[in-house]
């Protein structure tokens, strides 16, 4: 895996969901971007059932991404985050004595995977309760791992299809040491996708959006 970033692009003016995803296809097409299949980015969200020291607890985000299919990655909120293989869905499902679903807040985006060049791009649609709530673009440089190493590049090659909704660097990589060999991971991607789908939470249903 690459430097991956993950940004939220914002419905076109007089347009859909559906429509504004179908313009970055095209965009992408123009480009000379091939279509590779498509991808699938979930999060489960769950609540402990009890806390430790009086402390508030934690909600716990349980995430799959189709380019990682035998792993999955937990995420507690602020922290810690692991890595473990797919029968960790099962162990959860073990575990309901302590972590509860929270029932309705499962967010998942779905769409088309591109390559072109050595760049991977996937542009999804964002659903919570089959309801459309947003765009996700993912877009993953396969030739580096070092985020500080090609993001000029990396942003250069967004504007092309997104224009001005080309983000900053995502926190996940500012945070990093500088001058050390800090390579980027799928918990990195994770981590995005986690910010983006945290957001989709907290907005609300866009016209028109029911998904069938």
């Amino acid at each position: 895996m690459g430097v991956t970033c993950v940004c939220q692009v914002p419905v076109a003016e007089g347009k859909s969901v559906q429509q504004t995803v179908e313009q970055l296809h095209k965009r992408l097409e123009q480009l000379g971007a091939v279509k590779q299949g498509s991808f699938f980015v979930d999060c489960e969200t769950y609540h402990a059932t009890g806390s430790a020291s009086g402390q508030p607890s934690k909600l716990l985000y349980v995430m799959h991404h189709s380019e990682t299919p035998l792993s999955c990655l937990a995420l507690f909120e602020g922290g810690p985050f692991l890595t473990a293989d797919a029968n960790f869905d099962v162990l959860m499902v073990k575990l309901k004595s302590h972590f509860q679903n929270a029932k309705g807040h499962k967010v998942e985006s779905r769409g088309a995977r591109y390559r072109y060049c050595d760049f991977l791009v996937k542009v999804g649609t964002v659903t919570m309760s089959s309801s459309a709530r947003g765009i996700s673009v993912e877009v993953e440089y396969c030739a580096c791992v070092v985020p500080g190493d090609c993001w000029n590049l990396m942003k250069e090659f967004m504007q092309s299809f997104l224009g001005s909704n080309v983000p900053e660097l995502p926190a996940v990589f500012s945070g990093k040491p500088e001058g050390l060999f800090v390579p980027a991971d799928c918990m990195d991607t994770m981590c995005q996708y986690l910010e983006l789908f945290s957001k989709v939470r907290k907005q609300q249903v866009l016209p028109g959006s029911s998904v069938r």
